[in-house]
């Protein structure tokens, strides 16, 4: 069950139009889970300062329960967030940051229990 946060400076207005739906399909490919258990959340419009500047940024926040635990997984997942955000957004890399918390199942409550009894 990833979760997608993604939290940027860029007033919605320059948020393209379905971007939560093809982050979520990004999301299941790189991190190979499926696409109906991805959950993202888009925040545009924040006051963000990234590197001493307010000019255009994105913190990409990746949580999700077994495939962000090492620095060999996010290396190869960051290389794939990078390429749709740039993509997508028009940012360059050094306007990007991800972060990635690895998930334990009795941190995601669900069904009025939580995934561990799952």
């Amino acid at each position: 069950m990833p979760f997608i946060e993604l939290e940027t400076n860029l007033p919605a207005s320059r948020v393209p139009a379905g971007l939560e739906k093809r982050l979520c399909a990004a999301t299941a490919t790189i991190l190979d889970k499926p696409e109906d258990r991805v959950s993202v959340t888009l925040k545009p419009g924040m006051t963000l300062l990234m590197n001493g500047s307010t000019e255009p940024c994105v913190q990409l926040l990746v949580s999700s329960i077994g495939v962000v635990g090492t620095a060999e997984q996010n290396r190869n997942h960051s290389s794939g967030f990078f390429e749709f955000l740039t993509k997508e957004l028009a940012l360059d890399q050094d306007r990007i940051i991800i972060r990635f918390f690895p998930l334990e199942p009795w941190q995601i409550g669900k069904k009025g229990t939580v995934m561990t009894f799952l």
